[in-house]
């Protein structure tokens, strides 16, 4: 897992040809909350397995206005005290975040 290193060695960014099945365990291990742009975790049940499976929490920018970097930044820092609000909370979860919504949960259940 690629990316850069924050100034207490975490790593926060990995490269957008890391899969999900490699990121999402060391993220979650670390009791990490993900934040991601991938669309198709949303709809798609086997790209949010292992979320599931390893009990991981994720936000993802998935909506139509988080196209590019400077909108994805807008629709995290609008959400911002949502998001930190979920930092604690038990997982796995799955909220989706846009700009001019509140955070809306996507259903896990199979």
């Amino acid at each position: 897992m690629g990316g850069s290193r924050n100034a207490c060695g975490h790593r926060v960014r990995s490269p957008p040809d890391t899969r999900d099945r490699d990121r999402i365990p060391q993220a979650a291990a670390r009791g990490w909350l993900i934040i991601t742009r991938d669309r198709a975790i949303q709809t798609k049940r086997a790209d949010n397995n292992p979320v599931r499976e390893r009990g991981a929490n994720m936000v993802t920018l998935a909506s139509p206005e988080a196209d590019r970097t400077w909108t994805q930044l807008e629709v995290f820092m609008t959400r911002w005290r949502e998001i930190e609000a979920l930092i604690d909370q038990p997982g796995p979860f799955i909220y989706i975040a846009s700009r001019t919504g509140k955070l809306r949960a996507v259903d896990l259940t199979i």
